[in-house]
């Protein structure tokens, strides 16, 4: 008796339970991935938008060179209208914010809340 209660560890019922959270932690996480990557891909194409902004490129061709680029980078959540171009004291600033929901299981969903924004001031 004093041999059994001396050994530890997981059992089968917890193993199998702690396997499951892991599994759908993995789930969650691969399905998140994508809308991460459109959040990348869009702070990299704002910086850039800005720095053509800085150059003298009007909004109307800013717009059009961020389609470009979201074509070129699987950009569907957001489009050119959506961006909010500024220019303050030489310096443009470029801002976006959107909403991304990622379907789970079912009728649950995860609600991903996204805004990049750059300035061509900062270099």
């Amino acid at each position: 008796m004093a041999v059994a209660r001396s050994q530890r560890g997981l059992t089968l019922i917890s193993t199998l339970i702690v396997g499951c959270f892991l599994a759908f932690c993995l789930y969650v996480g691969f399905r998140t991935v994508p809308a991460l990557n459109e959040y990348f891909a869009m702070q990299r194409i704002v910086g850039v938008i800005a720095s053509e902004g800085a150059a003298g490129a009007s909004p109307t061709q800013m717009r059009r060179s961020f389609e470009r680029y979201a074509y070129t980078d699987d950009i569907v959540s957001v489009t050119g209208v959506d961006l909010q171009i500024a220019r303050a004291s030489g310096v443009t600033y470029v801002d976006v914010a959107w909403e991304r929901k990622v379907p789970v299981a079912g009728n649950v969903s995860l609600l991903l809340e996204f805004n990049a924004s750059s300035s061509s001031g900062r270099q």
